[in-house]
């Protein structure tokens, strides 16, 4: 309980000294583009496993990575800096929505075709379907403006 304590006591100092404050809908943005960073990568080398090796198959992979990299990027500017770090959120999230539209789309056209993680194509494209409207929600969540404090700490 008194860890309980000692967090609530430091948020409350984070708050007061912070000269701006994240809207929700952008601190859940930022905090999915974290999750997101990680498991984007993650997922395409589970995926693509048999051909990382292979520089024929380099542009399938890596775009993931560098969605991953970019989602890193922009959270940990905005976990940095409220009123600056939001912009590069929103590219982020820009970026990634384009990659997964044309992922998403590109995987439906092809769904009669194996994919090369050995799941069944209707699953992939289920998969890439809900990062996609993930993508779409966290790009929209990410456009409002981090809400500026007066020098007290007070709104």
């Amino acid at each position: 309980m008194e860890m309980f304590f000692r967090l609530q006591k430091y948020r409350y100092a984070m708050k007061t000294n912070a000269r701006t404050e994240l809207p929700l809908s952008t601190r859940i943005s930022m905090y999915t583009a974290f999750i997101g960073g990680i498991i984007t990568p993650a997922l395409e080398t589970i995926r693509r496993w048999r051909q990382i090796p292979d520089p024929h198959y380099f542009i399938a992979w890596f775009d993931d990575y560098l969605i991953g990299g970019f989602l890193l990027f922009a959270a940990w500017r905005t976990f940095k800096d409220h009123a600056n770090g939001y912009r590069f959120l929103i590219a982020a999230w820009g970026f990634a929505t384009g990659m997964a539209f044309y992922s998403f789309f590109g995987q439906l056209q092809r769904i009669d075709q194996p994919d090369p993680s050995l799941v069944s194509s209707a699953t992939v494209v289920l998969i890439k379907g809900i990062m996609l409207a993930i993508c779409i929600t966290c790009m929209i969540f990410s456009l409002q403006h981090p809400v500026k404090q007066k020098a007290d700490g007070l709104n």
